[in-house]
């Protein structure tokens, strides 16, 4: 299995890094590190982590690292990070035109 990132998920990495550097920038990479290597943890055990409830017929599965969340899919042959959102922001509405 692989690990692949949607366009919107890499956005997410780069927004993220951009958000943090304003007040840290050497903390802005170590931590967008972090969540690049808790998405490839998840090759290991991908089922690990539960299907959020509000995409239960889709299976998007939900892992938190810190204040963040990743929204990812099981494929038959890769793992797609579907989006990486701050806890305190609406992923629903964030998520719905990535899942349409």
């Amino acid at each position: 299995m692989r690990l692949v990132f949607s366009r919107p998920a890499a956005n997410d990495l780069r927004e993220i890094d951009h958000w943090i550097a304003h007040d840290n920038p050497s903390r802005a990479a170590t931590f967008v590190r972090e969540l690049r290597s808790a998405c490839r943890d998840l090759l290991a055990f991908p089922k690990a982590y539960p299907v959020d409830p509000r995409y239960l017929p889709i299976e998007i599965h939900r892992r938190s690292h810190g204040r963040y969340v990743i929204f990812y899919r099981i494929g038959q042959d890769r793992l797609t990070i579907i989006g990486i959102v701050h806890s305190a922001r609406d992923s629903g509405t964030i998520l719905a035109p990535r899942l349409a």
